[in-house]
């Protein structure tokens, strides 16, 4: 065992020492693997929880998927059968529309785009919207970086390039309307399939962050990215709201200051991390290509073509002005 190894094995304990034998648990579903934005979000949510509450709230992280589909977590936070879910914003979007503003392509150019928007008066009124539609309370935000696209058949610089693919996306009706207008047909699948598909060819690709690339080992079934900046993945952390109204006045404070400091986390987890794996999945043998042209064929199609589609769905056309003016940029009729 390393030193660093023994260190951390040594702080574990200290922690667990340190917790009352009346501590409460709760279980935190994760959609993804070990070593992405989502597990680190969690990790720092259960630390700051411990702080905040004086060991006496902690809560155990579930990987992989192993409580559940992303999407059948939020019915399961909002009937109250699970406490806590880490997922892509994407899969909250069925359940409360007016999130599905952050999934519109190129609505968020950059982290600092994303921090603006979800930490301000925005992010606030979808909290407020979320629970009042889903019953589940966004408490946290982690922050992966934009969804690049991957593939195992050939480079893809061009929208022209992207033709005869077959691709993967979430269930998402934004998200497939997006595909759609770059001439692709998608194939909606759940992320507990995904894996699989690429590995046996039922797709040839999918989109998302480096750190869920890596997080999920898709380096193994995939060969090429292409640096695509449509849509920002912003991943929260929902508690269901049942249990957060069954608590006193002070676990929900408690709760509420571990959100925020698990969200500061990632942010800074985002920024120290996101190059370094980029660079240890070139080093695996994946091969990144920039799109052409400042990706303005892609912008051009998506925008013109998404952003009136849904600009009802998501609760009307100030929705989305509300975002793009916190932004500092023209808004749309």
């Amino acid at each position: 065992m390393t030193q660093a190894q023994t260190f951390l094995a040594g702080t574990a304990l200290a922690l667990l020492a340190a917790l009352p034998a009346w501590a409460e648990e709760f279980r935190i579903a994760v959609g993804d693997g070990a070593g992405g934005t989502q597990e680190a979000l969690g990790k720092a949510f259960v630390a700051a929880l411990e702080k905040e509450s004086g060991g006496e709230m902690t809560g155990k992280l579930f990987l992989n998927g192993q409580l559940g589909d992303e999407q059948d977590t939020v019915t399961a936070a909002a009937t109250g059968t699970l406490d806590f879910s880490i997922l892509a914003i994407n899969n909250i979007t069925p359940f409360s529309p007016s999130v599905g503003t952050l999934t519109l392509p190129y609505v968020i150019l950059s982290q600092e785009d994303a921090e603006t928007v979800t930490q301000g008066e925005v992010g606030r009124q979808m909290i407020e919207k979320t629970v009042e539609d889903a019953g589940v309370r966004i408490i946290g935000w982690g922050y992966s970086g934009f969804r690049v696209l991957t593939n195992s058949k050939k480079p893809v610089a061009s929208v022209e390039d992207m033709q005869g693919l077959i691709v993967r996306v979430p269930k998402n009706e934004i998200m497939i309307e997006t595909y759609k207008s770059w001439g692709i047909n998608p194939t909606p699948m759940a992320w507990g399939e995904t894996f699989a598909a690429l590995q046996q060819k039922v797709v040839d690709g999918q989109d998302n962050p480096y750190m869920t690339v890596y997080a999920m080992k898709f380096d193994e079934v995939q060969k090429y990215v292409t640096e695509l900046r449509y849509i920002f993945s912003i991943e929260p952390l929902i508690v269901s709201e049942a249990l957060f109204e069954g608590l006193s006045e002070e676990k929900q404070a408690q709760i509420l200051a571990a959100g925020e400091a698990a969200t500061q986390a990632s942010s800074a987890f985002l920024r120290e991390q996101e190059s370094r794996i980029r660079d240890e999945l070139v080093a695996r043998g994946m091969e990144i290509t920039p799109p052409a042209d400042g990706e303005k064929g892609f912008i051009e199609l998506a925008t013109t073509q998404v952003w009136p589609k849904f600009a009802d769905q998501i609760g009307g056309i100030e929705v989305l002005n509300g975002v793009l003016t916190s932004l500092g940029r023209p808004t749309v009729q």
